[in-house]
């Protein structure tokens, strides 16, 4: 016989809701369980399912345009054994791509003999282009060939000059200008017994009160002082001669300035030499022409002062004694000295080489 407690309705009412919250609860749980072990699948599996595709790069290198080799022209000269080709060539390290390896390129003996006919010397055995000078740069003046990239001519505009000289001076300059090319730089200064870069303004030579006027770049006067025809000094710094390049247009301008340029009274040697030797850079070769001495100068004693000058600034001087025996022993020393040459322009205008200085 069993004996069963009869419960309230308050206590069937708790017991009830007791009911529904463990129900409750459990589900929360259950789920909650089930989101875990969703999220820890989801992370262990998920990478394995994605796949994740590679990204291809690729490069193209510059196309290199060849061009067409052109035939070297060969001049008919002198035939001469030409040379072979260098045995000392660069290594090159050539890459089309940016790379962590570079391939040398390895020396090839190449048994087709060169088409670059000549010996390279600047004159005689070049072939550049001028007036008897090479590629490495040079002039010829009187029948004097010399190299060099800075060339200065020193001419004598003295109305002494006058006549046949005068047209013989201006025709053989017209000649070696013209014929300057490349990278030679070059310069001329004109004199008589003041000095002047060719080209200035010569506004005013008085001789009787022993004063002149220079007008150079800009407008700047240069005034000369003097005594007579021959003793010419600057008042204050000479003027300054500036390099001038082988354009078309300067070629032209001073092809047109030894034409046109007046000649005009005195002779003095020392300015316009000094003029040149104290150019920037120095230049490498003179040519320095004149038809007469100083006068009443100690003219042996001046070259030895001016040999001086040129020989500390590594200046070779040639000198061209134009007609006039007086000039031709002190012209030559200067040559001599400075390692330059002496070359004499006789009274019928034939070119008498003098010798080479040592």
């Amino acid at each position: 016989m069993s004996i069963h407690a009869k419960l309230s309705p308050e206590a069937q009412a708790q017991l009830a809701a007791q009911r529904r919250n463990s129900t409750i609860t459990s589900m929360v749980i259950s789920l909650l369980v089930i989101a875990i072990i969703i999220l820890a699948l989801g992370i262990f599996l998920l990478p394995s399912l994605i796949k994740e595709t590679p990204t291809i790069v690729t490069y193209q290198a510059n196309e290199t345009k060849t061009e067409e080799p052109q035939p070297e022209k060969i001049k008919n000269a002198i035939q001469r054994k030409p040379t072979s080709p260098s045995s000392s060539m660069v290594k090159v390290i050539a890459a089309n791509t940016v790379s962590t390896v570079s391939i040398p390129v390895p020396d090839v003996t190449v048994d087709t003999q060169s088409v670059d006919f000549g010996d390279g010397e600047d004159f005689g055995g070049g072939w550049g282009d001028g007036v008897g000078t090479g590629a490495g740069g040079g002039a010829s003046f009187f029948n004097q060939k010399v190299s060099g990239e800075r060339i200065a001519y020193v001419i004598d505009y003295s109305l002494s000059m006058k006549g046949e000289r005068d047209a013989l001076m201006r025709k053989e300059l017209t000649k070696s200008i013209g014929g300057l090319s490349g990278s030679v730089k070059f310069q001329m200064i004109f004199f008589s017994g003041p000095a002047w870069v060719a080209g200035s303004e010569l506004p005013g030579f008085n001789y009787a009160t022993g004063k002149a006027t220079v007008k150079g770049e800009g407008g700047h006067k240069y005034e000369w002082t003097g005594k007579g025809l021959h003793d010419w000094t600057p008042k204050g710094k000479r003027q300054p001669a500036e390099w001038l390049d082988i354009t078309s247009s300067q070629l032209t301008e001073s092809l047109k300035i030894i034409k046109t340029d007046p000649l005009s009274g005195g002779t003095d040697w020392e300015n316009p030499l000094l003029m040149a030797f104290d150019m920037e850079p120095p230049p490498n070769v003179v040519f320095f022409m004149t038809d007469g001495a100083v006068g009443g100068r100690d003219m042996m004693a001046l070259v030895k002062d001016l040999a001086a000058v040129a020989k500390r600034k590594g200046i070779v001087v040639n000198t061209i004694a134009m007609m006039e025996p007086k000039a031709e022993e002190p012209m030559a020393d200067l040559a001599k000295r400075t390692g330059g040459e002496f070359t004499v322009i006789d009274a019928n205008g034939k070119v008498r080489q003098g010798g080479k200085g040592k």
